[in-house]
């Protein structure tokens, strides 16, 4: 009986052990492929170039963790409110967007460390008669924000007054619903603000120079795949370390240097 006991304690160590070392990477590695969601657009983190490339910011960093595991990248487009879907569903490895780390995307999905810091702002058209944050606070104000977004909730919480206007979608059509005066203002993270709105005339937007908040930005996998998010933190660290990260930041997020090239 003694016996018995043993050799079933060890055929279950050996099961552990077994499924520890089968994980995720191990099954990028035998697949060759790494599965990315992206979001369709959203400059300056991910956009589709004037000839058809998928690039941007977040795409680039992607497209290095690739490189260094040595398998070839496939994009997987979704609208903001579908990037953490398509993530739990396993059609996607991971995620890579202008995603915030809050406590409730935390309940479904892992996050690495942040990558960098940003926060939501307010923009208005340029000729708007809002000039200021506090001007947006009126009563019935119209606010287009991003559903399922942290501006969403910031928005809600700033402008208690305000018509709060939810898109489905990507930044731009915050920007396309101010200029066509379907909203009086828009809130949504500054860099993608900054960096969308140079698909228009200079000068076509006011972005409030105050912050709503200030939030860091992480990439995000399941709670199923820890070695692979342990490997991606470890990736941030290097890329950190030897410039990569301050050098693809400085040309996609604290510039519009990109826009000439795509």
């Amino acid at each position: 009986m003694k016996i018995a006991r043993l050799f079933i304690a060890g055929l279950a160590l050996a099961g552990l052990t077994a499924a520890a070392g089968a994980g995720t990477l191990d099954d990028i590695t035998k697949r060759g492929e790494l599965r990315v969601a992206v979001q369709t657009q959203g400059p300056p983190f991910s956009l589709v170039g004037a000839a058809g490339e998928r690039t941007g910011s977040s795409v680039e960093l992607a497209e290095l963790m690739a490189k260094e595991m040595g398998v070839k990248i496939t994009f997987l487009d979704f609208d903001w409110d579908g990037l953490i879907p398509a993530l739990l569903s396993g059609k996607a490895d991971l995620l890579v967007a202008d995603m915030t780390p809050t406590l409730a995307r935390g309940m479904k999905v892992a996050f690495t460390k942040p990558y960098m810091y940003t926060g939501s702002t307010v923009f208005t058209k340029a000729d708007s008669k809002f000039k200021t944050t506090e001007d947006c606070k009126a009563k019935g104000t119209k606010i287009a924000v991003l559903l399922g977004a942290t501006g969403e909730k910031e928005a809600k919480n700033a402008f208690p007054d305000a018509d709060i206007k939810s898109y489905k979608g990507g930044g731009p059509l915050l920007l396309d619903a101010v200029n066509n005066g379907q909203a009086d203002c828009g809130v949504n993270d500054v860099s993608a603000v900054k960096g969308q709105s140079t698909a228009y005339p200079a000068g076509s937007f006011t972005i409030m120079p105050d912050l709503l908040s200030k939030e860091p930005l992480a990439f995000a996998t399941r709670y199923d795949e820890p070695d692979l998010l342990v490997w991606m933190n470890l990736f941030l660290d290097q890329v950190s370390i030897d410039g990569r990260l301050q050098k693809n930041l400085d040309y996609w997020v604290n510039s519009d240097a990109w826009k000439k090239d795509h």
